[in-house]
């Protein structure tokens, strides 16, 4: 079977970089899946679990905080400003941090309050949903 070269980048760091057969991530009108020879393509991903079937048959999991997707035949590339392996992902920081956005969210005083705290409420539940997925497939 045909690989693809993908590369899941943070702000930070190179996450992951290595040849791979599968890559499904969530796009912002649903579930992508990329196999070698995709059509291009760049579109934005949503907050998620990224998994990558590598060359070798094993499974990758990355967690993002939304994004930017690019797609070119041989090459898979994905942006965010976020990204966390899944077996650096932690449960109970994600829980913490999820509790501290719907208390933000109670308290919000003005729209933008309340705009910035929805967007951090949803990439908690999305990271926590990523982490039983990971732990799931482990």
């Amino acid at each position: 079977m045909s690989t693809m070269q993908v590369e899941v980048v943070s702000a930070e760091e190179s996450i992951f970089s290595g040849q791979a057969k599968f890559v499904a991530l969530p796009g912002e009108v649903g579930e992508l899946g990329i196999l070698p020879g995709h059509v291009p393509l760049i579109t934005r991903i949503k907050a998620g679990a990224v998994r990558i079937e590598k060359a070798d048959g094993e499974e990758e999991f990355v967690f993002v905080a939304g994004g930017i997707l690019e797609v070119q035949p041989k090459m898979v590339t994905v942006l965010s400003d976020t990204a966390i392996r899944g077996h650096d992902l932690d449960e109970a920081k994600a829980n913490e941090a999820r509790k501290a956005a719907e208390e933000a969210l109670k308290n919000a005083k003005s729209d933008v309050d309340l705009a910035k705290a929805t967007s951090e409420l949803a990439v908690m539940a999305a990271q926590i949903a990523a982490l039983r997925k990971f732990r799931q497939k482990r």
